[in-house]
């Protein structure tokens, strides 16, 4: 009788794991890239209110991935001058897949009507309040038969988005460290021999829930390069090494960070975690920067990709903006979606 070892059992579970993320992933991608194209799409009616109607807009063209196309805007006063058989009529006509209703105030009956059609239809509804829209954060619960919509100021991720963040995040940096030892040996050695000092930088920085950690990095400049304070790298900064710059560039200095993701105080994607000094001096200018703790920071993140590296605080807080819209639509999806772009910019060498 066989009998099947627990590392057996264990590897078994985390490469079945595995290939669901990775199939799953490359799906959302596959759907993303094909809506982006212009396939797969739906089409859609906007309702209501213009002002919230035109943000919604504004939204979906700026976010192709969604694949709505627009047919149709109704407006309040169009709403208000038609019967609910020619607004029915007038829907039929455009033949949507979803209808989204903005509103500020809406009467019960003409929604309990236009609910009705739509289950005849087999369209989608969807209400789109100005609370909502004003808040960038919130969720529906239901308690029983009562739905109920929650609204914060900072976002509520799931524990299935924590935990699927988290197993990626492992079995990736795992997957990195061992078959990239080669290349980790080699940038040591480089760094260790082309100037004086270690071949390891760490710093401290502020995580998640505004928690401080040491991150990890192969030293880019000459030792004492802060003896005069704290200082943002710029383009021609005399304190970067000849060997350092190629490694900026290339963003292999931050390879070592892969052992901060295995500790937990990392995420593979994330808001880029920086020193107190300076997340003290954006949050002055821009408070909101502070939502950007209920996450892990991370080795690579949207704003790193759109924006680069910054050079003073002005440009940390326009950069931040890339990181809080990353945190409004957190996914696997987007993840992977980012450390793609940041692989074309490692070999663009697109970093400074």
């Amino acid at each position: 009788m066989d009998i099947t070892s627990r590392s057996e059992v264990v590897f078994c579970y985390s490469m079945f794991f595995l290939f669901v993320i990775i199939s799953r992933s490359l799906l959302f991608f596959f759907l993303d890239y094909i809506r982006k194209r212009g396939y797969n799409h739906r089409q859609i009616v906007i309702m209501g209110d213009g002002n919230i109607a035109a943000r919604l807009i504004d939204s979906f063209s700026q976010h192709p991935e969604y694949g709505y196309d627009l047919v149709d805007y109704i407006s309040e006063n169009e709403m208000c001058n038609m019967s609910y058989t020619s607004l029915e009529q007038k829907l039929l006509a455009d033949y949507p897949d979803e209808i989204f209703i903005c509103y500020k105030n809406i009467e019960e009956s003409l929604l309990n009507r236009l609910l009705a059609f739509a289950n005849q239809n087999l369209i989608r509804i969807k209400v789109v309040s100005d609370v909502i829209l004003n808040n960038s954060y919130a969720q529906l619960v239901n308690y029983h038969s009562v739905p109920v919509l929650q609204i914060t100021t900072h976002p509520e991720i799931s524990v299935k988005i924590r935990l699927l963040k988290r197993v990626f995040d492992m079995v990736f940096s795992v997957a990195i460290i061992i078959f990239g030892a080669p290349v980790f040996i080699a940038l040591y050695l480089i760094t260790k021999f082309t100037s004086a000092g270690p071949a390891f930088f760490k710093q401290q920085r502020v995580g998640l829930n505004g928690k401080p950690f040491y991150i990890y990095k192969f030293r880019s400049m000459y030792v004492d390069a802060e003896k005069n304070g704290p200082q943002l790298s710029s383009t021609h900064d005399a304190r970067i090494t000849k060997w350092g710059k190629i490694m900026r560039q290339t963003r292999l200095d931050e390879l070592p960070q892969f052992w901060n993701v295995v500790k937990g105080e990392m995420s593979v994607v994330g808001p880029r975690p920086e020193r107190q000094y300076y997340v003290e001096k954006i949050i002055a200018k821009t408070p909101s920067y502070k939502k950007l703790f209920n996450i892990k920071p991370g080795l690579t993140s949207m704003g790193q990709v759109h924006y680069g590296y910054a050079e003073n605080v002005d440009q940390m807080c326009h950069r931040m903006h890339y990181d809080l819209l990353y945190l409004q639509n957190l996914n696997l999806n987007a993840d992977i979606n980012i450390i793609f772009k940041t692989v074309k910019v490692m070999i663009q060498r697109k970093g400074k």
